[in-house]
């Protein structure tokens, strides 16, 4: 019943731009918060930001602040990640999750959904 599904990733040269988005269906959107998880190959699953259930708060990572930027349209019921300034250690798949708690945006063990996942490879 409840999907999540990213888009926007690819391969971008170092120093360039991507956003990702993630779009919801079968739940009512504006009562989850979102997060943003990336995974590279052979590491763990990683804390990338997130955004309250109004948007009024976001949270990010210290390896992404200043470039990333997290939001959310709820009438639109999906979530963006808009990536700057990308560099190579930025590669991953980038996952988005829902969740129905009451702000600590940091633990997968928060959410309730996930996405399958979205390729973004930065080049050097």
């Amino acid at each position: 019943q409840v999907q999540l599904v990213e888009s926007g990733g690819g391969l971008v040269q170092a120093g360039g731009s991507l956003r990702l988005s993630c779009a919801a269906s079968g739940l009512s959107f504006s009562r989850y918060g979102m997060g943003w998880f990336r995974q590279a190959p052979g590491k763990e699953r990683e804390f990338v930001g997130g955004i309250s259930r109004s948007g009024d708060s976001t949270y990010y990572a210290d390896s992404v602040k200043g470039r990333f930027t997290i939001s959310r349209d709820n009438a639109k019921k999906t979530g963006y990640l808009q990536m700057n300034s990308l560099k190579p250690e930025d590669s991953a798949v980038y996952y988005c999750a829902a969740s129905t708690g009451s702000g600590n945006y940091y633990y997968r063990s928060v959410y309730d959904y996930w996405g399958q996942g979205t390729q973004v490879t930065v080049s050097s």
